[in-house]
């Protein structure tokens, strides 16, 4: 019997009481978007990192890839759970694992590999974004991505490179050979998950959004949400190809958006 591929999740944040009842947490929603189709061919395991859970030696040696999730902190501070992720990471790199960070986890893997995060001056970016792919042989291909953050890339590291943009954020998306790749939106979310996390800064009058920048998020959701299964295909071809093989230009059917 051939041997089940296995995948970590460095779960970053906490899950909410709504995304655990409706959803079964965060690792259910990741799996979801990145799991294989026939779930008995692999095994995805949670690391609850942001609370000191850490893989051992032996899942860095077993595992085939990880996944780094968002976070409510910032990938530029020196809480010791965030450095011993760093340490972690650099780790993986080495190794050649296959390493996909989203959001918090796409900064702080430019951060383990040398470059910079912090403020994005121009805000807080939530809600619907549009992001370009560019490929200097072929035009423009875009997708929409749910976005929730308002830290962004602000040097890039030494031997990576930038696969898409938006307005707001200049690396939306970005790889290193073939090995790590790095997402700012999130493509694991629903239209549902982030509306009740800004319904739920809203309810407890949170100091870190404004409410204009609240409401200008759920407008956005005026637009087509995105392709799900483009982002699948995306995500995956990274995750799982036994080479890189992101499709920086997808077929007008993957790329129009529902």
């Amino acid at each position: 019997m051939e041997k089940k591929k296995r995948y970590g999740l460095l779960l970053c944040a906490d899950d909410s009481d709504y995304v655990k009842k409706k959803y079964g947490g965060y690792l259910s929603v990741f799996v979801d978007l990145l799991g294989s189709d026939n779930r008995d061919e692999e095994m995805w395991e949670l690391y609850r990192v942001g609370k000191g859970e850490f893989p051992t030696e032996e899942d860095l040696s077993t595992h085939d890839g990880f996944v780094v999730s968002g976070s409510c902190c910032d990938a530029h501070s020196d809480e010791p759970w965030i450095r011993r992720l760093l340490s972690l990471l650099k780790i993986l790199i080495s190794m050649n694992k296959k390493v996909l960070g989203i959001c918090f986890g796409h900064q702080i893997l430019c951060r383990a590999l040398g470059g910079k995060t912090g403020r994005n001056v121009r805000g807080w970016d939530i809600g619907l974004t549009t992001v370009e792919f560019l490929h200097s042989a072929n035009k423009l291909s875009s997708l929409n991505v749910i976005q929730c953050h308002r830290d962004e890339i602000l040097e890039l590291p030494a031997g990576t490179e930038v696969l898409a943009r938006s307005d707001k954020t200049k690396v939306e998306i970005f790889k290193y050979r073939d090995n790590v790749m790095g997402i700012q939106g999130h493509p694991e979310y629903n239209q549902d998950i982030v509306l009740h996390i800004l319904q739920r800064l809203l309810d407890n009058n949170s100091k870190l959004i404004q409410t204009s920048h609240a409401y200008a998020a759920r407008d956005s959701f005026n637009r087509p949400e995105p392709n799900r299964e483009a982002w699948k295909k995306l995500c995956r071809s990274f995750l799982k190809g036994s080479e890189s093989t992101v499709p920086l230009t997808l077929s007008l059917r993957e790329v129009k958006d529902h």
